[in-house]
């Protein structure tokens, strides 16, 4: 007898192949019969008009730490997210040292965007290696999940409070110990960030940004020692140098492994995307292989000063942002500080000229009663209305708000030419469709509904057909990291599977939740017209709803990936 019969869907079966009308017997966790089924099973679910597909594969997500308070990984497999890679950027909680904690969980809150009071009541904190964190989640989650190892926790652990200075050689070599340990107990690769964007929770760069690159390019050799992993890395952020290019070669030539750098933003009328590409071509001359991973929607971003992400990034600006709330509300209050960081802000010809500009910011949400109405408003248009200046008015206002204000750049990209570019690049065989971050910048993105958000733009701008969409959502991220058995719809592999309506199917609208640990909040959206998610032939989503079912088989490398390597053997 069957475990579960999907009966009279529309088959798409991951590998871009034509759909065709078909049932799906599960057994054991394995689809065993794709056709004509007529053996008895226990449940079965009615498709008619439905797609059903393999689960959606999600490369790049910040779940390491959620994964202890919420073992569904929400809202991700509302959205039929079924297989999540965490530990990307360089940022993760395993290895660890009691001594660091304290260190890596406020670099988490600052630079992933994570409420340090959830970090401190929803984790444990009690483990040290890497293959203590991996036990730790075993048998308890909903999706699949596997964990890349990161360098700024591995340098913190070896370092210490050196590790914003250039490691040693002793330093270097007992990383690569450490790493070797990690890849060995399951670890899916390696991650590492240089973006001037990552800063700690003093408002320092992170750890890995102190690396050399002759420290990048030993670790990623490691990598090359053990089957079955890859790398994630943060080159910088916008246009890339010679020097970037010619790093990521080398990292992934050392490795004999693909590099997967984050992110390449198509859209808004700018071509840097088109020159960024051009990485990848130069890679392989040099015996590597480079692959942009990109967003696949347009990015609204919400930002705030009380976590001040972005804000950090911009010339001097670091350690007002990472004071402790009401000295920060006393600086921002104070108009020597005003002045200088409007002076140093203004003085930046990158980040802030793009993204903060103080007039076209939009006010998202306020909480004080004297800020009332403003939602909606650009500060430029509060400050006209006051005869005030933009600067001042825009601090005004988050001083108000205790720094809560929700504030919002002008979303740039949702244009007929911009969804073009976006599907031109989704084809290129230089780029792999996520960046969710699923997990991370909770107040401030909601890429999270990356999936849903790809297949309804596909169909309302006519950008791919939908069997296209749906590999460049399972089949090609699974094969990118050597996913065994997982991505496709085929009989024998696993039975992580999407079933949803495809004239539907969709990210809803984007609301605060209150329900992190210790009651901090975080943006969320559910999905319309995603049925049923099956993970290794368990339900985990009926009807928009998360199950009680936890399924997901902790992924551990060399074990359930395999070797996806640079050279031919």
């Amino acid at each position: 007898m069957l475990d579960v019969t999907i009966a009279g869907g529309s088959v798409v079966d991951g590998t871009g192949a034509a759909r065709r009308r078909a049932d799906v017997g599960i057994r054991d966790g394995r689809v065993v019969m794709i056709g004509a089924v007529d053996e008895p099973a226990r449940q079965t679910m009615d498709a008619d008009g439905l797609v059903v597909a393999p689960g959606f594969v999600d490369i790049h997500t910040h779940y390491d730490a959620q994964a202890f308070w919420d073992p569904a990984l929400t809202p991700s497999p509302l959205h039929g997210v079924t297989t999540i890679v965490g530990g990307n950027c360089g940022f993760t909680i395993a290895p660890l040292a009691a001594s660091e904690a304290d260190y890596l969980m406020r670099m988490l809150a600052r630079v992933e965007g994570m409420p340090l009071e959830s970090l401190g009541a929803g984790v444990p904190w009690d483990w040290q290696s890497f293959a203590d964190y991996l036990d730790r989640l075993d048998g308890t989650l909903a999706v699949n999940a596997g964990f890349l190892v990161g360098h700024s926790a591995l340098r913190r652990v070896v370092m210490g409070e050196r590790s914003h200075e250039r490691a040693t050689d002793d330093d270097v070599a007992v990383m690569r110990r450490m790493l070797a340990e990690s890849l060995t107990a399951g670890g899916l690769g390696f991650s590492s960030s240089q973006a001037p964007t990552h800063n700690d929770g003093d408002g320092d760069p992170v750890p890995s940004r102190a690396a050399t690159r002759e420290e990048l390019v030993a670790l990623s050799r490691v990598v090359g020692d053990h089957p079955g992993t890859t790398l994630e890395f943060i080159p910088t952020v916008g246009p890339f140098s010679d020097e970037h290019v010619e790093l990521m070669a080398a990292m992934s030539s050392a490795a004999d492994r693909p590099l997967n750098w984050n992110v390449l933003v198509v859209g808004g009328g700018a071509d840097t995307y088109r020159a960024q590409l051009e990485a990848s071509d130069r890679a392989a001359e040099r015996g590597g292989r480079v692959v942009a991973l990109t967003v696949p929607c347009v990015m609204q971003l919400h930002l705030n000063f009380r976590s001040g992400f972005l804000f950090d990034a911009l010339p001097g600006w670091g350690p007002t942002m990472a004071l402790p709330d009401d000295d920060k509300l006393r600086a921002l209050n104070d108009p020597g500080v005003r002045r200088r960081l409007r002076e140093s802000a203004e003085s930046d010809t990158g980040l802030f000229r793009a993204t903060l500009r103080w007039e076209r910011l939009q006010i998202g949400e306020t909480f004080a009663p004297e800020n009332d109405g403003l939602a909606g408003r650009t500060v430029g248009d509060i400050a006209a209305e006051r005869g005030a200046d933009a600067f001042d008015t825009l601090l005004d206002v988050v001083v108000a708000d205790d720094l809560r204000t929700v504030l919002m750049p002008p979303a740039r990209g949702d244009d007929p030419e911009s969804w073009r570019r976006r599907a031109e690049a989704w084809r290129d065989p230089r780029v792999v469709v996520g960046a969710s971050d699923a997990g991370a910048h909770l107040d401030m993105l909601s890429t999270f509904s990356y999936s849903t958000s790809l297949l309804a733009a596909s169909r309302e701008h006519e950008l791919v057909p939908l069997e296209e969409a749906v590999h460049l959502l399972t089949d090609a991220p699974a094969r990118l990291y050597g996913l065994r058995e997982r991505g496709r719809l085929a009989e024998g592999w696993r039975a992580d599977v999407v079933v949803f309506d495809e004239r539907r199917v969709g990210p809803g609208p984007v609301h605060t939740r209150y329900d992190l640990p210790a009651g901090a909040g975080r943006l969320y959206a559910e999905a319309d017209g995603v049925e049923h998610v099956l993970v290794n032939g368990a339900e985990i989503v009926d009807g928009g709803k998360v199950t009680e079912d936890r399924p997901g088989s902790l992924l551990r490398s060399g074990q359930d990936t395999e070797t996806v390597a640079v050279r031919r053997r």
